[in-house]
């Protein structure tokens, strides 16, 4: 399972990618997630480890192919849906969401 910053990175090159045509630097990704270089690099590597990308060259991002652009069904994180207040008031939709 990927962690959140794991997941953060994948998406930003998934949709870098499919807006602009390339995929964005490492700097960019620095700026965009708001992390160190190392921080960058730790995650990349855990992509590559996990088989999401794959990076032979790595002096460039330019280099990079996206395996799997989104986390497979398996590994996603269990979220528990909560049903909303049962009310027959109408302020409850301004007050309560």
């Amino acid at each position: 399972m990927l962690s959140d910053y794991e997941r953060k990175v994948l998406r930003i090159l998934y949709n870098y990618k499919s807006g602009r045509r390339r995929f964005p630097t490492v700097h960019e990704l620095t700026v965009k997630t708001g992390k160190y270089k190392a921080d960058v690099m730790d995650a990349l590597e855990a992509l590559i480890t996990a088989r999401y990308i794959h990076w032979e060259d790595k002096s460039d991002t330019a280099n990079l192919v996206i395996l799997e652009g989104w986390e497979r069904e398996g590994e996603r994180p269990k979220v528990e849906h909560r049903k909303p207040p049962v009310n027959n008031s109408n302020t409850d939709y301004w007050t309560q969401y």
